[in-house]
């Protein structure tokens, strides 16, 4: 899994859950997309995005892992029709992480209808096929090296009966199209940008609870499958905290796998250089340019991107493939908008 389903918090309400971030290049500008309410969850659930959540694409600009640019998204109850009304707001400057701001109204739609955003953006939501694919047995096998300390132990998988168990299952994606005037004045100087998302949920106190919160792809399935209780934390903190609050226990897991694997000098030097590449937990991106989360370059994320080899080789520094491609997922993304999978 990329993010579906990795902590005790999201699991209580698929509809906070965030599946996968993606970030890239569209017709009209910068393209978010986050995936919620994974069908693998179970059809005995509510499905769609909950009424009392928030959903949030925070965006840095200046490199220190604080947002300068937020995208809230709130939804109403699903109508008699099954939709559901939103609202998107945009937060800028000190308003852009502040939990009680309210924000400019930017757009307003429902979900399976394409709303226009102020600025010359465009916004949808709503069921879409999952993009995403993984090998169940490579996944575990992976977590449990990280989690003891062990080399990844393949020996008893045919990689020519690798599966994809997400094909056919859908997710409530939220896809937001945003023109380059409105993100070049957050940008950094070579238009660079950091990106995460956050989900959080009203409380009765009228406070907001933090669910669940992503960034890179399988930062959870490397480190969180056998600790439950890193994997809520991960989720809980901002990503500036990432590395003073985690990066101790997970370069001890990645010196762990490196040093069993035998494939650096020094387990405890190449640990420290995926932490410090991992960590804060945001997905870097240049505007306007070809997204790629890849071997040579990780900036953003395609929707066709192999994240589960990319990360797994990384932080085992020893090649580890799933044995799949994106020919395994049974609807194919677009390359016109809304871009995600569209459900028939």
């Amino acid at each position: 899994m990329s993010h579906h389903l990795d902590s005790p918090l999201a699991r209580q309400d698929p509809r906070l859950d965030i599946t996968d971030l993606y970030v890239f290049r569209g017709e009209r500008g910068t393209v978010f997309v986050t995936g919620h309410s994974h069908s693998f969850a179970g059809q005995d659930i509510p499905r769609g995005l909950h009424p009392d959540g928030r959903y949030e694409i925070k965006i840095d600009g200046d490199g220190d892992a604080v947002e300068d640019l937020t995208y809230r998204f709130t939804f109403d109850a699903h109508d008699e029709h099954g939709h559901q009304a939103f609202r998107l707001h945009r937060l800028t400057g000190t308003e852009a992480r502040d939990d009680s701001a309210g924000g400019e109204l930017i757009a307003e739609g429902r979900t399976g209808t394409v709303s226009e955003v102020d600025g010359g953006g465009r916004v949808w939501a709503g069921e879409a096929g999952d993009p995403f694919w993984i090998e169940p047995h490579v996944l575990h096998a992976v977590g449990r090296a990280f989690h003891t300390g062990t080399a990844i132990d393949l020996s008893d998988w045919n990689p020519a009966q690798a599966k994809n168990p997400f094909a056919g299952h859908t997710i409530y994606a939220i896809v937001l199209e945003i023109g380059d005037r409105e993100l070049l004045p957050v940008a950094g100087p070579g238009r660079e940008v950091g990106v995460w998302a956050l989900t959080s949920l009203a409380t009765d106190d009228g406070g907001l609870r933090p669910v669940n919160r992503a960034g890179h792809p399988m930062i959870h399935p490397l480190f969180t499958q056998f600790d439950e209780d890193l994997g809520d934390r991960l989720n809980l903190n901002a990503p500036a905290e990432d590395l003073a609050l985690h990066g101790k226990i997970v370069a001890d897991m990645v010196a762990g796998v490196v040093g069993a694997c035998g494939t650096a000098e020094d387990a405890g030097s190449y640990a420290q250089s995926v932490v410090s590449r991992i960590f804060p937990n945001v997905l870097p991106y240049t505007l306007g340019t070809h997204a790629v989360y890849g071997f040579a370059e990780w900036n953003g994320r395609s929707l066709t991107d192999n994240a589960p080899d990319v990360m797994f080789s990384f932080a085992a520094n020893t090649p580890v493939t799933i044995g799949l491609t994106k020919e395994s997922v049974t609807s194919k993304p677009t390359h016109t908008f809304p871009y995600v999978p569209m459900v028939r």
